[in-house]
C-alpha cells in the first residue's frame, strides 16, 4: 500500500507533510528518554490554548531557543533569558509560558533526583505499560483520563505550571503512555507489535 493510501487517524490533516511525518513516526510511540520527555513537556505546555500544529511548526525554534531541550541549561535560564526569548518570533512569545518552561525544568530535575529519571516517574501513572484505547472515531478519544488527572495533580503539587489534565493527556498520547491511534490507523498495530 502506498504511503498516500495508508489509513490514518481522522484528526490528521494529510495535506501537511510535516504533520503526517509526526503522526507516522512519533505520535503514540512509547518514549523513555528524559531529554525527549522534557521536549514534549515543554511543547505541550506551550500549546495550551493553541493548536498542536502551531507548536509543531515552531518546534525547531523551541529547540534552538531552549538549548536543545537540555534541562540543566534551561533550569539555569535567567530573567535576561526571558527578555531575550520574548523577542524570539520562532516561539510563542508568552511571558508566563516562557517562565513556566524554566520553572518546569527546575521541577523536572527534582523529579529526576527523586526517581532516578523523569521516565521512571511518569510511567508509574500507567502501571509502566501503554494504555491501548478502543478508538473508532474522534469522539472515542478522551480529552483527559483518570490517569492524566492523577499525573497533572501530582505535577501541580510539585510546582509544575501549564500542565493541567487535558494538556497532560496530550503529553501522554504524544509519548505513548496511551495509544489513541484509531483502530483503523496503520500505526496502531505497528506500535502495539513493537512495544505491546
Amino acid at each position: 500500500m502506498s504511503e498516500q493510501n495508508k489509513c490514518r487517524c481522522a484528526w490528521l490533516d494529510t495535506t501537511k507533510p510535516d504533520y503526517v511525518k509526526y503522526h507516522d513516526e512519533e505520535w503514540g510511540v512509547p518514549l523513555y528518554d528524559d531529554t525527549l520527555l522534557f521536549e514534549f513537556i515543554t511543547l505541550e505546555s506551550a500549546q495550551a490554548g493553541l493548536s498542536w500544529y502551531t507548536i509543531l511548526k515552531k518546534r525547531a525554534g523551541y529547540k534552538k531557543a531552549f538549548a536543545n531541550f537540555d534541562v540543566q541549561k534551561v533550569a539555569n535560564f535567567t530573567a535576561g533569558d526571558i527578555e531575550r526569548l520574548m523577542q524570539d518570533k520562532n516561539i510563542v512569545r508568552n511571558r508566563l509560558k516562557i517562565a513556566a518552561t524554566i520553572n518546569n525544568a527546575q521541577r523536572f530535575i527534582e523529579i529526576q533526583k527523586e526517581f532516578g529519571s523523569f521516565s521512571h516517574y511518569q510511567w508509574r501513572f500507567v502501571g509502566n505499560k501503554p494504555i491501548i484505547n478502543n478508538v473508532n472515531s474522534d469522539e472515542d478519544a478522551p480529552a483527559m483520563s483518570e490517569e492524566s488527572k492523577a499525573f497533572a495533580k501530582d505535577l501541580k503539587k510539585r510546582g509544575f505550571k501549564f500542565l493541567g489534565p487535558t494538556t497532560v493527556y496530550a503529553h501522554m498520547q504524544a509519548c505513548g503512555m496511551v495509544n489513541d491511534h484509531s483502530n483503523d490507523c496503520f500505526r496502531k498495530e505497528e506500535i502495539i507489535k513493537a512495544f505491546g
